[in-house]
């Protein structure tokens, strides 16, 4: 009765009426449809999924090579007036980055934009390694010193310790006022709090020294600082590089491989909350990190499976690959420390991709296993991740290891990474242990057909600026918009221009500083 009440109703407008709202439904029936259409459009020419078009199906074939481009390149000079840092700075700046390897990543690259903000000197970051890995490797034992700073020769000044000061006949290292900056500071803290302490007491101190710079900055020259650290700066000593690559040279021997991040450990899924697929002894372990690890929540697993919160197991990583065309032939190199509930959880992966190696079983040199679970063994497997053909991270939320390697990838030439989207992949696996498993595999394809390949895309929060830097660090030869535009070949030799400039212009005033103090005696 009431639908056909609701029918007398819109009667009662009379004809003219009637075609009128006709006509206003088609009209904004059009726009949508434009709309629409256009917003396609758009989605098509940045999303960078091996062309112009999304694909209808996944070509396992095809993946192996780099995503499409879409007239994009990586590029992380700068493109505006970029004046070299001054001689004299304002003060020295400190900082321990706490964390595993790629959570200090990260902080050295805020570090560094953190000093030029300040017109700070920078002095080396330490590596808070001894509370997160048990190793004292530190960035001297990591990183390559004198690339860092030869790098970075046109952003900020650099030196690998504080300075020493005379005083009443004195010497003594220099003593840096200790400052804990707020999680994601703006840049305002900085060219206030920090350094009004700095220009008062010579140095500060920053520590902790994690995510306390804001990712999200309106001003795309800082941003492109943070890539020339990441991606050209920050480079593994020749040791760490030569075991990586030579790693690689096995792996690739016999054709293409996939790197897979295989977060299955016990810190993650405690985090997670996702305890239920464990025994009881196993389940107490993971209650009990969590209690003493992570603030006290409330989780069920049913909800937290069903939004997809929960990482992935061993099976349904294989379970995706094969249902994306991958076969038992295809060579799998797992980055991954320790996995929680043992052999038993890696067995069903393994039936379906029994060539799996990991850094030990490909080289055994004495050198990794001594440092399989230190900065070394994360280094390499960073490394062995990059260049790999594929790239799966299985867990990319909190992880900063996945987190920045598919930033890196992206900048390295959108080379390919396949991302699950556990929430969208949550309710067919469900199905599957309920026994429904008709149409398993068409459904798997058909969620992972919208996911991004490692072309280029737009970032969308909570996407973090280390995981997609486009396309503040990415320029086109010919672009629609001037801001996007490639800077000139002769970049470099510009900044060295004026960075022989500014040295010379010091080195006169100097001279005639000395010369009037001459005169003055």
């Amino acid at each position: 009765m009431r639908r056909s009440g609701l029918h007398r109703q819109h009667g009662k407008q009379g004809g003219g009426g009637g075609a009128k709202g006709i006509y206003a439904k088609l009209t904004i029936a059009v726009v949508v449809l434009l709309i629409c259409t256009l917003s396609l459009l758009f989605s098509a020419t940045i999303s960078g999924n091996r062309g112009s078009v999304q694909p209808s199906e996944i070509n396992a074939e095809e993946l192996w090579e780099s995503a499409k481009s879409g007239g994009w390149r990586p590029s992380s000079a700068p493109r505006t007036d970029w004046p070299p840092p001054p001689r004299e700075t304002n003060g020295y700046l400190r900082v321990r980055c706490n964390g595993g390897l790629n959570q200090q990543r990260s902080a050295i690259c805020n570090a560094v934009l953190a000093a030029r903000i300040m017109n700070a000197t920078l002095i080396l970051p330490e590596l808070d390694a001894n509370s997160f890995w048990h190793d004292d490797s530190g960035f001297q034992g990591i990183y390559d010193v004198e690339h860092f700073i030869q790098t970075l020769k046109y952003d900020v000044r650099i030196v690998e310790s504080i300075p020493e000061i005379h005083k009443n006949g004195k010497t003594k290292k220099m003593k840096a006022y200790q400052l804990r900056p707020p999680r994601d500071a703006p840049i305002s803290w900085y060219t206030t709090v920090a350094l009004e302490k700095m220009q008062e007491h010579g140095a500060i101190y920053l520590t902790p020294f994690s995510h306390r710079l804001a990712e999200e900055i309106d001003n795309a020259e800082y941003q492109r600082l943070r890539c020339r650290v990441n991606y050209h700066a920050l480079r593994f000593k020749p040791n760490i590089m030569k075991l990586s690559e030579s790693i690689v040279d096995k792996l690739r021997a016999q054709g293409h491989f996939m790197a897979i991040h295989l977060r299955f450990e016990m810190d993650m899924l405690a985090f997670a909350g996702c305890f239920d697929i464990f025994n009881p002894q196993e389940q107490s372990i993971l209650k009990k990190y969590r209690k003493e690890n992570f603030a006290e929540k409330r989780l069920v697993y049913e909800e937290r499976r069903a939004i997809g919160k929960c990482p992935l197991t061993p099976e349904e990583v294989g379970l995706v690959l094969r249902a994306m065309g991958f076969d038992n032939s295809t060579r799998m190199y797992l980055a991954a420390g320790e996995l929680f509930g043992g052999e038993r959880f890696m067995k069903p992966f393994r039936a379906l991709f029994p060539r799996v190696e990991n850094h030990s079983s490909v080289d055994s040199s004495e050198e990794l296993v001594t440092n399989t679970r230190g900065l070394l063994g994360s280094a390499v497997d960073y490394m062995v991740c990059l260049l790999s053909d594929i790239f799966m991270p299985t867990y990319d939320g909190p992880s900063n290891f996945a987190n920045n390697l598919l930033g890196h990838r992206l900048y390295y030439g959108f080379r390919t990474t396949i991302r699950p989207d556990r929430k969208g992949l949550a309710p067919i696996f469900i199905n599957r242990e309920n026994g429904r498993t008709a149409g398993f595999e068409q459904a798997v394809r058909r969620v992972m057909l919208k996911t991004n390949f490692g072309g280029p895309h737009k970032r969308v929060p909570p996407e973090s600026f280390y995981t997609n830097s486009w396309p503040e660090c990415f320029c086109r030869v010919s672009p629609e918009n001037p801001a996007n535009k490639c800077p000139p070949d002769n970049v470099l030799e510009i900044l060295d221009s004026r960075l022989e400039n500014e040295e010379s212009g010091d080195l006169e005033a100097l001279a005639e500083t000395n010369s009037t103090s001459r005169t003055e005696r």
